[in-house]
């Protein structure tokens, strides 16, 4: 190709991938790419401060989204190619209905619905650092490279400065949200560090403040994880970002929060317990894990690094 296609980039189905997708979406622009999202619909307000040639919406069910991908091609006649990051078979074969030609990683037997079918890398990478390698391969193929190498932090375009007063903070304490809470099960564990109540008062006693802002589906959840916490109203997603940016520290489970407070570049404690951090844990140099693959951190570790760390803000 001689010049610049148009680039239908199919972002992952989970709010924390996307957000780890967001390095691939800021190389493609800056290299004048134009790019036609395809994601979950929640994903277009959050991405609403890049400046997308469109946004294709994804139910999940491979016919229906090819019939729309189909139908917006053909709408919309410019030389284009996909850029499926996740390995599923379903987002390969989506591309290749609606007639694009496409790029992504040769697992889950898809190779024969790519045009530009591409190794894994051999060592193992963190997802931020595998999705853009992907990215990057293709633009060779497509002869119009990126930078080579993905940014070093997150950045979510679009987000409000910081604004205590907007949520209702407390002007005289340190504020700290926690996210007692995370969606789905990890290889049948539930990833929820089980000791957010206890911190809480923990923290309460110290003289903190501890707001949480769950979701309107999981306020049940987060209520009976820390009930002593504040609980403030539920946010858009654009509008917890600045949520994050505006209290003094995030704490959460290895889940979409750790990686929307990654994006803001807010100052975050994760708390790993049945997920692999190398892999998946939050891509900020302002982010702390603690703990492990198979052992969650003690009460007292993390207390002990929440109050170091604001001590030396």
């Amino acid at each position: 190709m001689t010049s610049l296609p148009l680039v239908y980039l199919r972002l992952p189905n989970w709010l924390g991938d996307v957000c780890m997708s967001l390095p691939v979406l800021e190389a493609l622009l800056a290299r004048n790419y134009s790019v036609v999202v395809c994601a979950r619909p929640w994903a277009k307000q959050l991405l609403s401060g890049y400046a997308l040639s469109g946004f294709v919406p994804m139910s999940g069910q491979w016919l229906a989204d090819a019939k729309t991908l189909r139908t917006y091609r053909k709408i919309h006649k410019i030389p284009s190619v996909g850029l499926s990051l996740p390995d599923s078979l379903s987002s390969a074969l989506v591309f290749r209905w609606a007639a694009i030609p496409a790029a992504g990683y040769k697992d889950d037997g898809r190779s024969w619905l790519l045009k530009w079918p591409i190794s894994k890398p051999s060592q193992a990478l963190h997802a931020v650092e595998s999705w853009y390698e992907l990215a990057y391969q293709a633009s060779v193929r497509w002869q119009h490279p990126i930078a080579p190498k993905a940014m070093s932090s997150l950045h979510l375009a679009g987000v409000p400065e910081a604004d205590p007063e907007k949520f209702g903070l407390n002007q005289t304490t340190k504020n700290l949200l926690i996210a007692p809470t995370a969606v789905g099960l990890h290889k049948g564990q539930v990833k929820v560090w089980p000791y957010y109540e206890s911190l809480t008062q923990a923290l309460q006693q110290q003289g903190y403040t501890v707001y949480m802002c769950p979701p309107p589906n999981e306020i049940a959840e987060a209520e009976k994880n820390a009930p002593s916490a504040i609980r403030l109203k539920p946010c858009a997603l654009l509008e917890f970002a600045q949520l994050c940016k505006s209290v003094d520290m995030v704490i959460c489970n290895d889940s979409g929060v750790s990686h929307i407070a990654a994006a803001v570049d807010a100052l975050q404690i994760t708390l790993i317990g049945v997920t692999d951090a190398t892999h998946t844990g939050p891509w900020s140099d302002q982010a702390l894990c603690l703990g492990q693959l198979g052992q969650w951190p003690t009460l007292e570790t993390v207390l002990h690094h929440i109050t170091q760390r604001l001590r030396t803000e």
